[in-house]
């Protein structure tokens, strides 16, 4: 296929982008900074720039078949409340709308795993958390994620033949992220925040292009995660001792993740191939 990467310089991006063009698709990335090889510079705010790089450069490409929507302030705290609203919600308006109007029907995006509540001083109403309860933004971040959910819901509504897939990516991490890992041990709640998740940044590609070559017409969301967690303490005693009244659906497993990934292996074909525990000697 012929994709833009929206946010394709970013940690997730750049893995994304690589996988793609590896798998034999034409990619271009469009962002605010970025290399020669299917750069292309784009204010995501700006939607008569989006259109455009979306629709075509000169001699750099002629349109697109699909969008993997990257772009964005990538995590909460980074900027002011208001920025980061008006940042988010304006980029993926603009690159939902653009692919509307020029006829792309294969929309891939990143959306959050802090939809499910994060950072849980609320508890979670169960474990495994999954797909299934209703959001529960806990920053503006979050907040602007379940809106574009909102947002990708109402427009498949209006034109059936539109495909949105918001993958709730987990805490992305790169190998040389694992060394910190083992020091999660000491105290149960320095990770609390997410259930003690993580994403391979190669396994969040994996879940891009899975969800590329499979995704039906309609929307759908996947939480996309690691098969384990960070820890090596046992999820029985994490459980025991952080969400002691967090009723407990199905199997914790000793190490596997709480942040349920069961929808997207049954649906994408998606299984996670990379673990932390594998870059770990001793």
């Amino acid at each position: 296929m012929r994709i833009i990467v929206t946010g394709g310089t970013g940690k997730l991006g750049r893995t994304v982008v690589r996988t793609l063009r590896e798998e034999g698709h034409k990619v271009w990335n469009l962002d605010l900074h970025g290399r020669r090889g299917g750069f292309i510079r784009v204010e995501m705010t700006d939607y008569g720039q989006v259109i455009d790089a979306i629709a075509g450069v000169d001699d750099r490409h002629s349109g697109v078949d699909a969008i993997v929507h990257l772009a964005a302030i990538p995590a909460p705290g980074l900027e002011s409340d208001v920025a980061t609203f008006h940042n988010n919600m304006l980029a993926t308006y603009n690159v939902f709308q653009a692919a509307r109007r020029l006829g792309i029907r294969r929309i891939v995006y990143a959306s959050s795993e802090t939809v499910l509540g994060l950072p849980f001083d609320t508890p979670p109403p169960y474990l495994p958390v999954d797909e299934e309860y209703p959001a529960r933004p806990e920053s503006t971040y979050s907040l602007v994620k379940h809106l574009e959910e909102q947002l990708a819901i109402e427009l498949v509504r209006w034109d059936p033949a539109l495909s949105i897939t918001a993958l709730r990516f987990s805490n992305v991490m790169d190998p040389e992220d694992y060394d910190a890992f083992p020091s999660f041990d000491a105290d149960a709640t320095l990770r609390k925040w997410n259930l003690w998740g993580y994403i391979d940044a190669r396994d969040g590609a994996q879940a891009v292009s899975r969800a590329l070559a499979t995704a039906q017409p309609g929307f759908e969301r996947f939480i996309i995660a690691a098969a384990d967690n960070v820890m090596s303490r046992p999820n029985s005693e994490l459980v025991a001792e952080v969400f002691p009244d967090v009723p407990v659906r199905g199997e914790l497993g000793v190490n596997d993740t709480l942040l349920s990934i069961e929808k997207a292996r049954r649906l994408l074909g998606y299984e996670p191939r990379h673990s932390w525990r594998d870059s770990i000697v001793g």
